[in-house]
Order: structure tokens, then sequence, then C-alpha cells
């Protein structure tokens, strides 16, 4: 019984030790007002003919770094991805545990994008040049198993373009 244990012992810390190895990278700056970074993104997406998206979530969400990496890792998406948009992960942390300062954020976050977080994790938020929200993705109907599906997810990022939603 011992060497059993011993043995499922090292067959966990292997499989924790190899999934370490290929989590994806954290990509949310968890240091900066949220509020402050769409600000700054919609100055640049203005000069450059953009809209601006917000993927809302935070490192703490798997399916929020999943994403991050599936566009990443596919260069037509994420070609398409800049060439029209001008794309951010905007930290969203409602964890009682924070600064109160940071509580106030997330409550003014939520107002601001016309309470995306009731689709869950992560939320793809458009907004145009003066910061309106034009339309909320729920990511849910991007995935597919265990990950995203490249034609919902191009459809989706295709059909908000500037182009596409100044075309008569």
């Amino acid at each position: 019984m011992r060497k059993l244990t011993i043995f499922m012992f090292a067959v966990l810390f292997e499989s924790m030790t190899a999934v370490a190895q290929t989590a994806p990278k954290k990509v949310y700056d968890e240091d900066v007002n949220p509020l402050e970074q769409i600000d700054r993104a919609l100055e640049e997406a203005i000069a450059e003919g953009k809209f601006v998206v917000c993927q809302v979530g935070g490192n703490w969400c798997p399916w929020c770094l999943r994403f991050a990496d599936f566009i990443t890792n596919d260069t037509t998406i994420s070609n398409f991805i800049s060439e029209n948009f001008l794309y951010i992960h905007v930290n969203y942390n409602p964890r009682i545990s924070e600064s109160e300062e940071k509580q106030k954020q997330a409550v003014a976050l939520m107002e601001r994008l016309d309470n995306c977080g009731r689709f869950g994790f992560p939320v793809f938020v458009v907004l145009n040049e003066e910061g309106r929200v034009l339309h909320i993705q729920d990511s849910s109907f991007l995935e597919e198993g265990q990950g995203y599906n490249r034609e919902k997810v191009l459809r989706f990022f295709k059909g908000w373009t500037p182009g596409a939603v100044r075309s008569k």
C-alpha cells in the first residue's frame, strides 16, 4: 500500500509539472486601472480608424487565457484582429479581498461596459470610436470542446469591423 501511495504522488507531481509547463501565459495586467486602459485604447483606435475590442476577464480565468493563446497562435485570426481592432485584455477582479479602490474600479468597469460580466468570462466588448458599446459577445458561443472554433471566432470579428458596421 505504501508503494502504491508513493507511486500515486509521483504520478500526480509529474502531471502537475506537465500542466504548469504548458499553461498559457498570463495576459492581464492586474496593476493597471481598467478604465484608464480603455481610454488610452480608444485614443489609439481613433487615430488608426479602428474599434476597440475588450477581452474582459482575468488571469484567474483559464478560458480567458485559453482564448488569448488561441488567437495568438492562429496567424489568420491575429492578423485580422490587428488590421481591424485595437485589442486589449481588460482585467476584472470581483474578489472582496481586493482593495477598496480596486473594488470600485470593478464596479465602474461593469457599469461602463453595460454589465458585460452577466455573460461570464471571457466576454468580448466591441467599442466604437466614441467608446460606446456596440456589441457584447458571450464567449460560450465561440467554444468547441475544450477550445474555440476558428470559424465562429472569425465570423464574430468579421461582423464587428468598422467597415462591416458602417456599410449600408
